[in-house]
């Protein structure tokens, strides 16, 4: 099953998650060996977070933050540490990720990669105008590749 997972340095890496078992996989991948957050900010998608990670003090991760924002159209609570995104059946289930939706993932990641890059050279006025720039790219990219 296609999937991918989003590092907190904006990588994005391509996954082919055993069907029989993806949740194990997903908790490998993911760093937590007890139990998965899920966040359904697509109605095709599934973000697998680990709930803890600011707590654990994980990086945050920009890319996945910024794709489930832009997916659902407003600034969200932030994310940390790897992401696995997954398809979502009609009834919920785990199923492979769609192209369209692997686009939105790369397409966002560069994004923010580029940003930040840009940013040690010139950083945004504020903490605020960082967090709009990123959203408005975001869902630029996401409206793109549709």
């Amino acid at each position: 099953m296609r999937a991918l997972r989003i590092s907190p340095d904006a990588t994005v890496t391509d996954l082919n998650l055993p069907v029989a078992d993806a949740h194990s996989a997903i908790r490998e991948c993911i760093g937590s060996p007890d139990s998965v957050d899920q966040g359904t900010y697509h109605r095709r998608a599934v973000l697998h977070i680990q709930g803890d990670g600011l707590t654990l003090g994980l990086r945050q991760n920009l890319a996945a933050w910024a794709l489930a924002s832009a997916w659902r159209g407003t600034a969200l609570y932030p994310l940390a540490g790897p992401v696995v995104v997954t398809g979502r059946t009609a009834s919920g289930d785990v199923t492979t990720l769609d192209d369209d939706l692997v686009q939105h993932a790369q397409a966002v990641a560069q994004t923010v990669r580029a940003n930040v890059a840009q940013w040690r050279t010139r950083p945004p006025a504020s903490n605020e105008a960082a967090i709009k720039e990123l959203l408005a790219y975001a869902a630029r990219d996401v409206a793109s590749s549709r």
